[in-house]
């Protein structure tokens, strides 16, 4: 009789786990079927009005520097804005890597200033990186009404936007930072391109309408008076689409961005 009733007991419970399963299955069917709103904002101002779940974007060239870096296995970049608090960090952690610019040039104490072209070929294995910007990394800080937090740029804007769909938010802005309070294109194209992924549209040509940034944003790459600051090897890793198959996402802890490499179903 015992035995019976345990037979039961276990068939009930079974029963009972397929009902929640297949609910929750039709939950995420249902949610996945939802529309996304998609916003695409401008500056710093655009940052602060930022909700949802929000992509910063800095081409040119914060999130592609960021991007190398964990592409040659560094392990965590943590995003400031003050310089100040980026200097503490070295003074308690001398084995940390400064990496930042203002209006383009290199801190003084860094190690780095923002050029990928600095960075490649090196080895940042199992690194911390400190890294402050004039725009990018302010963009981070300034989202204060976001759900959640990832930065990109043009080398990896699709894995970005297929780890985020995995994730089925029903609000993505995604914020243009610009330079010094300036729209750019490079910005722009980056979150047009990642909108029309979001939806499931067809882009074309977008490698060609990266190059042709050299004309216009890029411009300041090829200037033989400004490669001590934008050296002209920078705008081809900025502009190679899609060359990495990872997202970075930033998860804040008070002012400090941990920033950190993410996979698709990681």
């Amino acid at each position: 009789m015992e035995r019976n009733e345990g037979i039961t007991g276990n068939k009930k419970r079974k029963k009972e786990e397929k009902r929640r399963k297949k609910l929750r299955n039709k939950k995420l069917k249902r949610k996945k079927k939802r529309k996304m709103n998609i916003k695409i904002l401008h500056l710093l101002t655009g940052a602060k009005e930022a909700t949802g779940l929000t992509v910063i974007i800095d081409v040119f060239r914060a999130f592609s520097l960021e991007a190398y870096l964990f592409a040659q296995g560094c392990k965590e970049v943590r995003a400031v804005y003050d310089k100040e608090q980026a200097y503490a960090f070295k003074k308690e952690h001398p084995e940390y890597i400064l990496i930042g610019e203002r209006q383009g040039k290199i801190l003084p104490g860094f190690d780095y200033g923002n050029a990928p072209s600095s960075i490649t070929g090196k080895d940042f294995s199992d690194k911390t990186v400190i890294h402050t910007t004039t725009n990018g990394t302010l963009g981070i800080q300034n989202a204060s009404h976001a759900t959640d937090i990832y930065v990109a740029s043009l080398v990896n804007a699709k894995a970005t936007v297929e780890v985020i769909k995995s994730h089925h938010p029903e609000h993505v802005s995604i914020v243009c930072m610009g330079w010094e309070e300036r729209e750019t294109e490079e910005d722009t194209l980056c979150a047009q391109y990642m909108r029309h992924l979001f939806l499931g549209e067809d882009v074309k040509d977008i490698q060609k309408q990266a190059n042709a940034l050299r004309y216009s944003e890029g411009k300041k790459f090829f200037d033989p008076l400004q490669q001590d600051v934008f050296p002209k090897e920078d705008f081809a890793l900025c502009t190679d689409v899609d060359r990495f198959d990872f997202a970075i996402h930033a998860e804040m802890h008070g002012r400090i961005a941990y920033n950190r490499k993410e996979y698709l179903h990681a």
